[in-house]
C-alpha cells in the first residue's frame, strides 16, 4: 500500500475546486436544454430527467445502503459480482446503483435480476455535476459508503461526499498516461480529488503507478474487476433457433466495432467469401444506432437483426445490431475480432476475456491499451490484425478446419477463467469502509 504525506497544494486544489463549482453551476440552465435534446434523440428517458438533477426516483430504504457508480455498459457489467457478494453477505442491505447511460441501465437491470437479493438493488441515473443537484442527491441517499468505477472522477460529487462525510473507495481505477497529462493544468484539483478516497482498487500495476502520481494514497488493491465477471448472458431457446436458422455455415464475428472499421471489416468479409463461399460475417456494431450506417456502406442490402431479418445463403453480411445479445453470438463459439482497435478508428480496444470465456478464439487489432492486462493474460491466445488481409488469413483457416478453432477457442476459455475472489475483496473493503 502505498501512502502519500501532504504535498502544500490543498489551497491550490480547492482554488480550481471553486472554479469548477462555479462554471458547473453557471451552465446548468444548458444542462438541462442538453438533457432534453438528449431526451428527444432516445439517450436520456423523459420521466427519469429529475434524476439527472439529482431528484431521486424512489424512496430511500431503511438500513445500510452502499452506492456504486459505474457509468456505462462495461462498467456496470464489471460491477455485478460486486452487488452479489454485497447482497448475499448482509441481507438488511441495500445496494444504490448509479449509471450515466440508458443502455448502461439496461444491462446492469438485465444481469442483475439474475442474482440473489436483486429486490434490494436501487438504480437510478447519476446527477450531472452540477453542485445543488449533487448535494441534493447525496443529502437524501446519504449511503454508508460510496464507489466510483474506473475514471469517473467528478470534483463536485466527490466534493459533496466528502462535506456529507462519506466514505468513498474507487474501484477498478483507471487512468492512461493521455488522461493523465490531460490533468498538467489541474493537477492539484486532481490530488484534491484522488485523496478524497479512502481506499483504491487499481486496474493494473500501470494505472496504480499513474494514480498515485496523480494523488491517491490509499492504493490497497490491484486487480481487474473484469477478471470476476460471469460469462454473458445467452438465451438458450433463442440460441437454438440462431444455429437452426445458420444451418451449420461457417460463421466469423467482428465484435464491437467503431467508425473507421467497417471497411475493413467489409473488405476482410469480402475476401473471406473468396476462399470460403458460404461464409457468413456477423457485425456487431457497440453501439446499435450504427446498423443503419453499416448498411448503407455495402451498397446493396444487408440483412439486419434490429429489423428482425435473418441471412440467407447469398448473404456474406450480417449486422447483429441489437443490444444485449452479445452474449448469444458468442455462444456460437465462432472467431472472433475485437474492434475499437484497428487503424482508422479512435481505438483503445474493447474486453477479450468476454468473448474468450466462451470459447471463442481471439483476434485484435493493435490498439488495445484500455485492457493491456487482459491481452497479457491471453498471451499468444489473442492474435493481432490490422488489415483486411490480416483478418482474412487469420480466419479462413479456422473456417477450414474446425477441430482447430474449437482448441483455440477452449485455450482462450481456460485462460480467461473468471476469478471470484476479486469480487469478494472490493465487497468486502466496501462493507469496511462503510463500518459493515
Amino acid at each position: 500500500m502505498t501512502r502519500i504525506r501532504g504535498t502544500g497544494q490543498e489551497p491550490c486544489g480547492a482554488l480550481l475546486g471553486a472554479g469548477w463549482w462555479g462554471v458547473a453551476a453557471l451552465v446548468s440552465p444548458l444542462l438541462r436544454m442538453n438533457l432534453r435534446r438528449r431526451a428527444r434523440h432516445g439517450k436520456e428517458i423523459v420521466a427519469c430527467l429529475p434524476q439527472r438533477r439529482g431528484m431521486p426516483g424512489q424512496p430511500r430504504p431503511p438500513g445500510p445502503l452502499i452506492w456504486l457508480h459505474a457509468s456505462s455498459v462495461g462498467e456496470n457489467v464489471a460491477i455485478v459480482p460486486v452487488i452479489g457478494q454485497l447482497l448475499a453477505t448482509d441481507p438488511s442491505l441495500h445496494v444504490l446503483v448509479t449509471t450515466g447511460t440508458v443502455t448502461g441501465a439496461e444491462v446492469l437491470l438485465t444481469r442483475v435480476a439474475a442474482l440473489p437479493g436483486h429486490a434490494r438493488v436501487i438504480q437510478q441515473f447519476a446527477p450531472l455535476d452540477v453542485p445543488r443537484w449533487v448535494r441534493r442527491f447525496v443529502r437524501f441517499w446519504h449511503p454508508d459508503a460510496a464507489a466510483l468505477v474506473e475514471s469517473e472522477l467528478w470534483p463536485n460529487l466527490i466534493a459533496a461526499c466528502r462535506q456529507q462525510r462519506i466514505p468513498l473507495a474507487l474501484v477498478n481505477g483507471r487512468m492512461s498516461d493521455r488522461s493523465l497529462a490531460g490533468w498538467r493544468r489541474a493537477r492539484c484539483l486532481l490530488r484534491r480529488m484522488l485523496s478524497a478516497f479512502g481506499w483504491v482498487m487499481a486496474r493494473s500495476m500501470e494505472d496504480a503507478e499513474r494514480l498515485r502520481r496523480g494523488g491517491a494514497s490509499h492504493i490497497d488493491l490491484v486487480a481487474d474487476l473484469k477478471d470476476a465477471a460471469l460469462p454473458l448472458p445467452c438465451d438458450p431457446a433463442m440460441l437454438a433457433t440462431l444455429r437452426h436458422r445458420l444451418a451449420g455455415r461457417p460463421v466469423w464475428i467482428a465484435a464491437s466495432t467503431h467508425p473507421g472499421e467497417d471497411a475493413t471489416i467489409m473488405a476482410a468479409a469480402g475476401l473471406i467469401r473468396q476462399a470460403v463461399p458460404d461464409a457468413l460475417a456477423l457485425i456487431i456494431p457497440r453501439h446499435p444506432a450504427r446498423g443503419v450506417e453499416i448498411a448503407s456502406m455495402a451498397g446493396a442490402a444487408i440483412p439486419r437483426r434490429a429489423l428482425d431479418q435473418w441471412p440467407d445463403m447469398d448473404d456474406g453480411v450480417w449486422i447483429c445490431d441489437t443490444l444485449g445479445e452479445t452474449g448469444l453470438f458468442y455462444s456460437l463459439g465462432a472467431p472472433v475480432v475485437l474492434g475499437n482497435s484497428l487503424p482508422g478508428c479512435a481505438g483503445g480496444g474493447h474486453n477479450p476475456t468476454e468473448p474468450a470465456r466462451m470459447g471463442c478464439p481471439i483476434a485484435s487489432g493493435p490498439q488495445t491499451a484500455n485492457f493491456r492486462q487482459a491481452y497479457t493474460r491471453l498471451g499468444h491466445g489473442a492474435r493481432c490484425v490490422s488489415t483486411a488481409h490480416d483478418i482474412a488469413a487469420w480466419i479462413i483457416p479456422l473456417l477450414q478446419q474446425p477441430d482447430t478453432a474449437r482448441a483455440l477457442g477452449d485455450q482462450a476459455r481456460r485462460l480467461a477463467a473468471p476469478d471470484p475472489e476479486v469480487a469478494c475483496q472490493v465487497a468486502r473493503a466496501l462493507r469496511a469502509l462503510g463500518g459493515m
